[in-house]
C-alpha cells in the first residue's frame, strides 16, 4: 500500500536558491497537500559543520529512521558532503547503518557529483526487486573512477578543440556549432557542463594568441641585431649611450622607418599590430622591454670585441713586421714562441695568426726573391766564366755561394735553399738565354706591356682570319710523364722546373712552350699514380732508372699501363712515346755497373720499342742527374710526335718587318711603375694611327 504524507501548502519541491526568495520563483504546491511516496532517502551531514554538533545530528537521523520505518518503505542513508566529510562523522554514520537492518549506505558529494545516481538506483533497486542490485561504491574509489572518466572524456575534447580551432580570433559561438554533434563534445558537457567546456576553448584560444604572440616577439628580436647593424655600426657613436638614449638616436636615422614602426596603442602585444602579418617592421616600443635591451648591450659589446680583435691583428702584424726573428721561411711552429703572447691568445684563435702569418711570410718571401735576384744582377762577373750550355759545375757552384755567402740578402733565404738555388739556376739561364721569357722580371717587363696595349687597340686582319686556329689550347703544351723510384721522378721534374720560366714555359728552338710534368713514383693502377686524368693527357715519357730494381719498376708500370688500356677506346697510352734514360748514382764510379746498366736498358729499350739515352757524363752539371741537353732531345721528340698525330698546328710564320716610316726607341725599366701607358696613349690615339700590314705585334 502507498504511504501518503500530508503537508498543508508545501511546495512540490524545493532548492536552495529558493531561499530568501521564494517569492521570485514559481509556485507549485502539492495537490491537496498530500504525496504518494514510494522509498525514503535518510541524509546525513558528515562535513563538519559551524555551531552544530554531529551526535546531536545523528541522533535526530534516529528520531526519524524510527519514524520513517515505521511505513514500511525501503530506506538508503545518504551521507552527504563527503569531500568535506570527517573521517569519524563517516564511521560513527556507518556504525548507526550496520545497528539497523538491510539498511544500505551511500556516500555522496554533490559539488563533485560522486554517487549521486549511485543512491537514487540503490534505492529504485530497493522499492522494484526486478532490477539489479546496485553495486555500492566507497566514495574515494567512486571519485577516482570519475576522475578518470572525466580526465579521458576532456582529453579528446581538447583534442578535438586543437584540430578545430587554430586561429586565436575563433569565437565559442561559431566554435560550438561546428563542435555540437561531436561526441568528444557531448561526453565532456554532459559531464562537466557547458561552462567548463567553454572555458578550455576559452584556454585554448588564449595559448593560440601567446603563441602567436612569441613567434612575432622573436622574429622582432631576430631582426634587431641587423637593425642595429644597419643604423648604429658606428662604435665611436654609441659607445657610451644608454639604451634610451640610443633609441633617441636611432628614430634620427634617415632608415629608421625601414626597421621601426611606431604605434599609436602600446603595448605592440595588446594592439591589432600582432595580426598585421604584411608589416614585419620593429614595434619600437619593444626597444623598452629587457631581451631588446640585452640585445643593445651586446650589440655593443660585439663592436668593442670586434674593434678589440683588429686592434690584435694590427698589433700581430706590427709584431711581424718589427720581430728580428722573422725570417722568409721560417715555420710558424718555430716563431710562434718569439711573437705570441696571452693577450694574442685571448681575442683571437690560433688559426687566424697561423693565416696573417701566411700572407707575411709570403710578402716576405717574394721581397727578400726579388732583392736576390738584384744580388745575383750586382755580381754578375760570377756568371761570365761558364761552360757554353750554362751549367755550373759542383766547383763553379760552390765558387758563386761563398762570393754571396756573406751578402745579407743571400742570408735571408737560408731556410729556402731549395729555391734560392733554382734561382740561381734560372738567373745563369737568362744570362745565356736571354729572352722576355726567362727575364726574372718577366710578369712585369715592358716589352710585353707593349705588346699588350697595341694589340688590344685592335684585331689584326692576320689575327682575325686564324682566330679558330690559334684558340686551340694543345698547340703550344707539352704534357710530359716521368717514371721513376725512389726518388728520381720527383728530383728531375725539380730540376726541368728549375729550367723553365716563372710561368712554367720552356724554350725550344726559340719557341715557348707550356710545360707540365707528372711525375709519378708509385704503383700505376691506383688512380693516383695513372698517366692520364681527366685533366691530363700525356704526350710522352721519360723513364728513369738507376740500378736493377728501378729499371724492373719502369718495365713493370709500362706494362701495366698498356694492359689497362687494351680493349678501350682510348687506347692512345699503348703508342705513348717513351724515352729511357740511365741515371747517374750520385757518386758511383764503378765501370762496370753502369756498363750493365747501358746494357740491361738497350735490351728493354729494344723490347719497349722506345728511345734510348746515354747516361749523363759525371761533373756535366751540379746537382743534375741529366743534362739541359738531354731534356731537350726528349721534348724535340715529343713535339715531332705530337706533329706526326696532329696534335699540333702548325702556324703561319710571320713575315719580316716592311719599312716602317717612324722607328721608336724607348729604354724602359722592367717593373718601373711609371704607366707606358702615357707614353704611348698620345700616339696610338692619333687619326692617322693604323695597323701595320706587317703583322708584328708591337708595330703600327
Amino acid at each position: 500500500a502507498a504511504t501518503k504524507l500530508a503537508s498543508a501548502e508545501k511546495l512540490m519541491y524545493f532548492c536552495t536558491d529558493q531561499l530568501g526568495l521564494e517569492q521570485d520563483f514559481e509556485q507549485k504546491q502539492m495537490p491537496d497537500g498530500k504525496l504518494l511516496v514510494d522509498g525514503f532517502l535518510l541524509c546525513v551531514d558528515v562535513s563538519r559543520g559551524m555551531n552544530r554538533n554531529f551526535d546531536d545530528q545523528l541522533k535526530f537521523v534516529s528520531n526519524l529512521y524510527n519514524q520513517l520505518a515505521k511505513t514500511k518503505k525501503p530506506i538508503v542513508v545518504v551521507l552527504t558532503k563527503c569531500d568535506e566529510g570527517v573521517e569519524r562523522y563517516i564511521r560513527d554514520a556507518h556504525t548507526f547503518a550496520l545497528s539497523k537492518k538491510n539498511l544500505q549506505v551511500v556516500e555522496t558529494s554533490a559539488r563533485s557529483n560522486v554517487n549521486i545516481d549511485l543512491a537514487f538506483s540503490t534505492l529504485v533497486q530497493l522499492i522494484d526487486k526486478s532490477r539489479g542490485k546496485a553495486k555500492i561504491i566507497p566514495y574515494f574509489e567512486a571519485l577516482k573512477q570519475q576522475s578518470q572518466q572525466i580526465a579521458a572524456a576532456k582529453d579528446k575534447y581538447e583534442w578535438l578543440v586543437s584540430r578545430i580551432v587554430k586561429n586565436h580570433n575563433e569565437t565559442w559561438s561559431n566554435v560550438s556549432r561546428k563542435m555540437q554533434s561531436s561526441p568528444e563534445y557531448q561526453d565532456y558537457v554532459y559531464l562537466e557542463g557547458t561552462q567548463k567546456a567553454k572555458k578550455l576553448f576559452l584556454q585554448h584560444v588564449h595559448r593560440l594568441k601567446q603563441e602567436h604572440i612569441e613567434r612575432r616577439r622573436k622574429m622582432y628580436l631576430a631582426m634587431l641585431p641587423q637593425a642595429f647593424e644597419a643604423l648604429i655600426p658606428d662604435l665611436d657613436e654609441i659607445d657610451h649611450l644608454s639604451c634610451v638614449k640610443a633609441e633617441k638616436l636611432l628614430e634620427t636615422k634617415p632608415d629608421f622607418l625601414k626597421w621601426f614602426v611606431v604605434l599609436e596603442e602600446t603595448p605592440w602585444d595588446a594592439t591589432s599590430h600582432i595580426d598585421n602579418m604584411e608589416n614585419e617592421r620593429i614595434p619600437f616600443d619593444l626597444m623598452e622591454t629587457q631581451p631588446a635591451k640585452q640585445l643593445y648591450e651586446a650589440h655593443l659589446e660585439k663592436l668593442r670585441n670586434e674593434r678589440k680583435r683588429a686592434e690584435m691583428r694590427r698589433a700581430f702584424k706590427e709584431n711581424l713586421e718589427t720581430s728580428p726573428f722573422i725570417t722568409p721561411g721560417k715555420p710558424w711552429e718555430e716563431a710562434r714562441s718569439f711573437i705570441m703572447n696571452e693577450d694574442f691568445y685571448m681575442w683571437l684563435e690560433e688559426s687566424i695568426y697561423m693565416d696573417i702569418y701566411s700572407k707575411h711570410q709570403k710578402q716576405i718571401i717574394e721581397k727578400a726573391k726579388e732583392e736576390f735576384q738584384e744580388l745575383l744582377l750586382e755580381y754578375s762577373e760570377l756568371f761570365y766564366e761558364l761552360e757554353l750550355d750554362a751549367k755550373p759545375s759542383k766547383e763553379k757552384m760552390g765558387v758563386i755561394q761563398d762570393v754571396l755567402g756573406e751578402e745579407q740578402r743571400f742570408k735571408a733565404l737560408q731556410k729556402l735553399q731549395a729555391e734560392r738555388d733554382a734561382l740561381i739556376l734560372k738567373h745563369i739561364h737568362f744570362v745565356y738565354h736571354p729572352t722576355k721569357e726567362t727575364c726574372p722580371s718577366c710578369p712585369v717587363c715592358v716589352d710585353s706591356k707593349i705588346e699588350h696595349l697595341i694589340n688590344s687597340r685592335f684585331i689584326r686582319p692576320s689575327e682575325r682570319n686564324q682566330k679558330n686556329l690559334l684558340s686551340d689550347s694543345n698547340i703550344d703544351r707539352i704534357n710530359l710523364v716521368i717514371l721513376g723510384k725512389d726518388g728520381l721522378a720527383r728530383e728531375l721534374a725539380n730540376e726541368i722546373r728549375a729550367l723553365c720560366t716563372n710561368d712554367d714555359k720552356y724554350v725550344i728552338e726559340g719557341k715557348m712552350y707550356e710545360l707540365s710534368l707528372r711525375p709519378i713514383e708509385g704503383n700505376v693502377r691506383l688512380p693516383v699514380n695513372s698517366f692520364q686524368t681527366p685533366t691530363f693527357q700525356p704526350h710522352g715519357c721519360l723513364c728513369l732508372y738507376n740500378s736493377k730494381e728501378s729499371l724492373s719498376y719502369v718495365v713493370e708500370s709500362i706494362e701495366k699501363s698498356r694492359e689497362s688500356t687494351i680493349g678501350r677506346r682510348d687506347n692512345h697510352l699503348v703508342h705513348l712515346p717513351l724515352t729511357l734514360i740511365l741515371v747517374n748514382k750520385r757518386g758511383d764510379t764503378s765501370g762496370e755497373t753502369l756498363h750493365s746498366l747501358v746494357q740491361q736498358g738497350q735490351q728493354i729499350a729494344s723490347k719497349l720499342q722506345c728511345v734510348f739515352l746515354d747516361p749523363a757524363s759525371a761533373g756535366i752539371g751540379y746537382g743534375r742527374n741529366i743534362n739541359e741537353k738531354q731534356i731537350s732531345q726528349v721534348l724535340k721528340g715529343l713535339l715531332d710526335s705530337k706533329r706526326n698525330l696532329n696534335l699540333v698546328s702548325s702556324t703561319s710564320s710571320i713575315k719580316d718587318l716592311a719599312d716602317v716610316d717612324l722607328r721608336i726607341v724607348m729604354c724602359l725599366m722592367c717593373g718601373d711603375p711609371f704607366n707606358v701607358d702615357n707614353i704611348l696613349l698620345p700616339i696610338l690615339q692619333s687619326h692617322t694611327y693604323r695597323p701595320s700590314p706587317c703583322g708584328s705585334s708591337s708595330s703600327v
